[in-house]
C-alpha cells in the first residue's frame, strides 16, 4: 500500500495544472506536489517558482525515472496522453490521466492491455463526478422519482478557445467532443448506467478535421433518447444537464463545473423544488478520492473500463459527423 503523503510529479508545465491539482493539494495533508518536468527548462522552472515545487526535471524521462515520485499527473496533450501514461505505469507510477484518456478507442484498449498487469491504479480526471452535485444527480434519477427515463441530455460549450490554442491541433487530436463534449458523453453514460449508440452526430469544423461544434443524437437500451451539445466556438456559453421521465424531470445547472455555482431542479408530482450543493472546487474532491484509492484501497471510480468505452462514443460520434477519428501523435 502507499504511503502518505502521496508525492506527485507533473508532465508539462499545464495550464490546467494549477486548478486541477496545484492548489487542491495545498488543502490536502495527504498529497504533496514534488517535482515537474518540460521540454523547456526556462518555461518549468519559472512555473515550479511560481506555483512552490521544488524539483524541476528536464525531460518526462527524468522525472519518470525519480523513485521518489509516487503518483504522475498526465495532463498533456490528448495525442500524448496514451504514451505518457503507459511510460509512467512501466517506471512504477500511479496515473492521474486527464480527459479525454486517449486519443481514440483503439488506444484507450491498448493503454489498458500495456497497464493490465501491474499493480499500478491508473485513473481518468473527470473530477466533475466526485462532487455532491453529481452524485445527487445519480441519485435523483436513480431513486425512481423521475420514473422510468424516457430522454437524457447534456451540454457543455462556449468555451470561446482561441484558434493557437492546442486544443484546435489536429496533430494533437483537438477538437470541441474532446475538449469538453467528453463530459456530457461521459454523464448520460454514467447516469443512465447503459452504453448508447450514436444515431447521428452533426460537427461545425473550425479548423480543418477539427469540430468547433459538435450535436450527437444517442439511443440508450430501453429506448432512452439521448442528445451531447459542445462548443469550442458558441458565443452561447452552456453547462447543464436534463433528464426526462415518465414522472418528472430534473435540470441541472452547472452539471461540470459545479463551483461556479449550482443548482437542481426537479419536478416531480405536480410540485417543483430547487437543491443546491457545495460550490467547494470538484477538483478538491477528486484529489481526496485518489488518495482514498491509493491510501485505503478504495474503487477507482472513473476507471479503465469507462474510459474506453467513452472513448468508443466519442470515436462512433466522429465517425457519424463525417470527420476522421483523432489520432495518437507519432
Amino acid at each position: 500500500m502507499t504511503t502518505s503523503p502521496l508525492r506527485i510529479g507533473i508532465l508539462g508545465a499545464a495550464g490546467i495544472a494549477p486548478e486541477a491539482l496545484i492548489n487542491p493539494a495545498r488543502e490536502n495533508d495527504e498529497v504533496e506536489i514534488v517535482a515537474v518536468a518540460a521540454r523547456n527548462r526556462d518555461r518549468a522552472v519559472e512555473y515550479a517558482t511560481e506555483h512552490g515545487i521544488p524539483t524541476v526535471y528536464d525531460s518526462y524521462e527524468e522525472l519518470l525515472a525519480d523513485p521518489n515520485i509516487d503518483v504522475v499527473y498526465n495532463p498533456t496533450p490528448n495525442g500524448l496522453h496514451g504514451v505518457w501514461t503507459v511510460a509512467a505505469v512501466a517506471a512504477g507510477k500511479h496515473v492521474l490521466c486527464e480527459k479525454p484518456f486517449t486519443a481514440n478507442a483503439e488506444e484507450a484498449r491498448a493503454v489498458v492491455a500495456a497497464v493490465s498487469s501491474s499493480d499500478r491504479i491508473v485513473m481518468e480526471a473527470f473530477h466533475y463526478r466526485y462532487h455532491p452535485l453529481t452524485l445527487r444527480t445519480i441519485e435523483i434519477v436513480q431513486s425512481g422519482e423521475l420514473g422510468k427515463l424516457v430522454s437524457v441530455e447534456a451540454g457543455f460549450g462556449g468555451m470561446g478557445r482561441p484558434h493557437d490554442d492546442i486544443r484546435w491541433s489536429w496533430p494533437l487530436a483537438g477538437g470541441a467532443l474532446m475538449d469538453v463534449g467528453c463530459y456530457p458523453v461521459h454523464l448520460l453514460r454514467t447516469v443512465v448506467g447503459f452504453e448508447p449508440t450514436v444515431t447521428s452526430a452533426v460537427a461545425v469544423e473550425g479548423e480543418p478535421k477539427v469540430d468547433g461544434d459538435m450535436r450527437i443524437e444517442l439511443e440508450f437500451p430501453g429506448g432512452i433518447t439521448g442528445l451531447v451539445r459542445t462548443s469550442m466556438q458558441s458565443p452561447e456559453s452552456y453547462v447543464y444537464a436534463k433528464f426526462v421521465g415518465e414522472d418528472g424531470e430534473l435540470e441541472v445547472e452547472n452539471a461540470f463545473i459545479p463551483m461556479r455555482g449550482n443548482k437542481l431542479t426537479i419536478k416531480a408530482g405536480g410540485e417543483t423544488r430547487s437543491e443546491t450543493t457545495t460550490t467547494e472546487p470538484s477538483y478538491n474532491f477528486q484529489l481526496r478520492a485518489l488518495a482514498d484509492v491509493l491510501l485505503r484501497g478504495a474503487p477507482v471510480v472513473t476507471d479503465l473500463d469507462g474510459a474506453v468505452k467513452n472513448m468508443d462514443v466519442i470515436d462512433a460520434a466522429y465517425l457519424a459527423a463525417g470527420l476522421p477519428r483523432r489520432e495518437p501523435v507519432g
